[in-house]
């Protein structure tokens, strides 16, 4: 461990990270390795691979996201606003790829090269949107607020004509929540709240796939009974079979039926096995993070870190929310992962990525308060971004 009267990049990063947060998602890592094991094999052995091939390729995506985590952590914010920068033009970029050579799978051209854009483009929204909405609150003479307004139809369309409802909700309800705390006027608020029920109510009227989940959701007997409603039947069965305390690692029988046991329903398969308690934990663990992201963001002095830690902190809490909500048939399947649990490359690098921005917008800066309060009043527009 490092002295705290070291200087070194290392020991200054481990005395200014938030510990209580880094535990609490290694936590979630291993976790998520250990219900991949039980999750995977009955889909490895349907699909005539090897029992483990999704536990091995689940650990080696593991390296680069712990590795990306890292890196990122080390950032400063003005850093951290780059690198968000950066990813988010290559993934526009990429995704616009996607729709043009992409291979379409079940409808949708999300993947190119092997890699699906837009869950990179999550995180670096989230930045984005904080940065834009800080700048509005902070100085009145830039343009932040309607940056910020521009920046969302910019990233939904694209999402939109892929198309991946799912994110593109993700990505509405961050930019909503950071709307909220920037403080705007309550006409925006009525005028783009009255926008999102209007673009609901024409995904629900006009593409057929969303229309078709909505139904089912509200009546399970329509189109074809109890065969649309498999997946999720089956996933409340397997918690109806586990009961509290589950029936022990390895000796779940529903999850052999349940198609995406190793993706989606990889929380029911938590259920069987380990029982509900363990569910109560495994939701513990995402509530801890996203209230312990909150606390820091709402101690952070400058902000743009607090916009930041908080758009996503929520972006973790949504998804995480989403994915549960679904397994318990509380709202319309959405192929939203679990994260760090669900298996996923893409997904599991996009959140390793997603939390490094977090720890290291959440690292404390001493320095911070004594730059604000030390600086005359009419220097301290150029000078709130000496620490960054």
């Amino acid at each position: 461990m490092a002295a705290r009267t070291e200087r070194s990049a290392l020991a200054n990063w481990w005395w200014t990270i938030d510990r209580w947060l880094l535990a609490a998602i290694g936590a979630l890592i291993v976790v998520g390795l250990v219900l991949t094991m039980a999750g995977s094999p009955p889909v490895a052995e349907r699909l005539g691979l090897p029992t483990f091939h999704f536990v091995h390729r689940q650990a080696l995506a593991l390296i680069p996201t712990v590795v990306v985590m890292l890196a990122a952590s080390f950032l400063s914010p003005r850093q951290t606003r780059r690198a968000a920068l950066v990813v988010f033009a290559l993934s526009m970029a990429l995704i616009i790829a996607a729709l043009l050579f992409g291979a379409e799978v079940k409808g949708s051209r999300r993947w190119i090269f092997g890699v699906q854009p837009s869950e990179f483009l999550k995180p670096a929204f989230a930045i984005l949107a904080a940065w834009a909405f800080s700048e509005g609150a902070k100085r009145r003479d830039t343009p932040g607020n309607l940056i910020a307004l521009a920046l969302l139809p910019l990233t939904i369309v694209p999402l939109i004509l892929q198309p991946d409802f799912g994110q593109t909700l993700l990505v509405c309800v961050v930019w909503a929540s950071l709307f909220f705390m920037a403080g705007l006027h309550w006409f925006w608020v009525a005028f783009i709240g009255g926008a999102g029920f209007g673009g609901a109510f024409l995904a629900y009227k006009f593409v057929p796939h969303v229309r078709s989940r909505v139904i089912r959701f509200l009546d399970p007997g329509a189109g074809g009974g109890i065969v649309d409603t498999f997946q999720v039947d089956t996933a409340l069965d397997a918690f109806y079979s586990g009961g509290w305390f589950g029936k022990g690692p390895g000796e779940g029988t529903v999850k052999r039926i349940l198609p995406d046991s190793h993706t989606d329903f990889i929380f029911a398969v938590t259920g069987e096995e380990f029982g509900i308690a363990a569910c109560l934990l495994v939701a513990s663990i995402f509530a801890f993070i996203v209230l312990r992201g909150l606390v820091l963001a709402s101690r952070a002095e400058d902000p743009f870190r607090r916009f930041a830690a908080a758009g996503l902190s929520i972006m973790f809490g949504v998804q995480s929310s989403i994915n549960m909500a679904v397994n318990l048939h509380l709202m319309p399947a959405k192929g939203m992962t679990l994260p760090f649990i669900s298996y996923g490359g893409s997904s599991l690098v996009s959140l390793g990525l997603s939390v490094g921005f977090l720890l290291a917008v959440t690292r404390r800066r001493p320095g911070e308060r004594l730059v604000a309060e030390a600086a005359p009043a009419p220097l301290q527009a150029p000078v709130k971004d000496a620490y960054a």
